[in-house]
């Protein structure tokens, strides 16, 4: 144990007892209690972040995982993939500060927002966060001028990618060499590649031909001088099963790219960046149901059949999309509900359902 967790930040339960125990005994005292309202709550199985942490070494094994810390800043996760050894990615100095302060040395961090404040270039630099990733002349022109000791990752577009992302960020294949030798004229050392193919991702060759892409980039900087050591996968893995592509085909595809254009020792160091992958499932939610109503259904000939109008119950939560469910409208997800709940039985003692 590297010393990052202390047992305040987690709940050591009996073997045997789940997820699904603990949520029924915090919502049976939360319905039990008088006295304000009850707020929605997550219960997050550690154990499940450590358990796809072994998933992914087995899948992966030549890949150095770095955790997305947007994707779930809560101490505990953070806490227990510091013990676990994993490395960083920082969107901003706030992420940047949250992880130093549990002791997270600056050389397992990488400040990977391709779209930079100066304030927090600044900041990177005071603080010894020396990997940045950069896409174009003017985001490289800042590290020039506010961080010149920085390491830079050259983030390339995942062009073969459906992902919205791939418009968004990462540079052209066409743009890459201008792009390294404006930094050579900088002396500004670039010593990797990166590409994100886009949050799942249903296309496996998105991932061979990005990797290949990667390949050119990295001889393009070798030829200009560049001492061209770390190629990052970025994320987008599933983190839940049930997806489209399960992981271990998108593993497969990587290793055999990786294998093609990376064979192992030929020097490079390979990360990943994953967020959703380690907590999805582990993360649970406890909503409470504030009114539900009747609503009537618009289905045509279904009253001359049955000789009543259908209807459906709708039920309002007290978190939103706005709130906690925004992964509704970012992410086009579809939360399953399970509903917990309670009644008298004979002795007047609450009980679940």
């Amino acid at each position: 144990m590297a010393g990052y967790l202390s047992e305040t930040d987690f709940v050591m339960v009996e073997e045997g007892f789940s997820t699904r125990d603990l949520l029924e005994e915090l919502t049976l005292g939360a319905s039990q209690a008088t006295t304000g309202d009850v707020a929605a709550f997550f219960v997050a199985d550690l154990g499940a972040v450590v358990r796809r942490h072994f998933c992914f070494l087995k899948c992966l094994p030549r890949v150095r995982p770095f955790y997305t810390v947007k994707c779930n800043s809560s101490p505990g996760v953070l806490k227990v993939l510091a013990e676990l050894g994993l490395g960083f990615s920082c969107a901003n100095k706030a992420e940047m500060e949250l992880v130093q302060r549990i002791g997270i040395p600056a050389g397992k961090i990488i400040y990977a927002n391709p779209c930079k404040q100066i304030a927090q270039i600044k900041y990177a630099a005071k603080h010894g966060v020396r990997l940045l990733s950069f896409d174009n002349e003017l985001e490289l022109a800042k590290v020039v001028k506010s961080h010149p000791s920085a390491k830079m990752v050259l983030h390339i577009a995942a062009e073969d990618s459906p992902s919205r992302l791939s418009f968004k960020f990462g540079a052209s294949l066409k743009s890459c060499r201008h792009l390294l030798e404006n930094a050579k004229r900088s002396h500004m050392e670039v010593v990797g590649v990166s590409f994100h193919v886009g949050t799942g991702c249903p296309d496996l060759q998105a991932y061979t031909q990005s990797i290949a892409d990667a390949r050119l980039v990295f001889e393009m900087g070798s030829e200009l001088g560049h001492r061209m050591h770390i190629l990052d996968l970025g994320g987008g893995f599933p983190g839940l099963e049930g997806a489209k592509v399960r992981f271990e085909e998108i593993c497969s595809v990587i290793n055999s790219a990786l294998d093609l254009y990376f064979p192992e020792g030929c020097g490079v160091d390979i990360l990943a960046e994953l967020g959703r992958y380690y907590v999805t499932s582990a993360f649970t939610l406890a909503v409470s149901i504030i009114a539900k109503k009747e609503v009537l259904l618009d289905q045509p000939g279904r009253e001359e059949e049955s000789g009543s109008t259908p209807k459906t119950i709708v039920y309002h939560l007290g978190e939103g999309v706005y709130g906690i469910f925004n992964s509704v409208l970012f992410d086009n997800t579809c939360p399953t509900p399970i509903l917990q709940k309670f009644f008298k039985t004979h002795s007047g003692v609450s009980s679940s359902l």
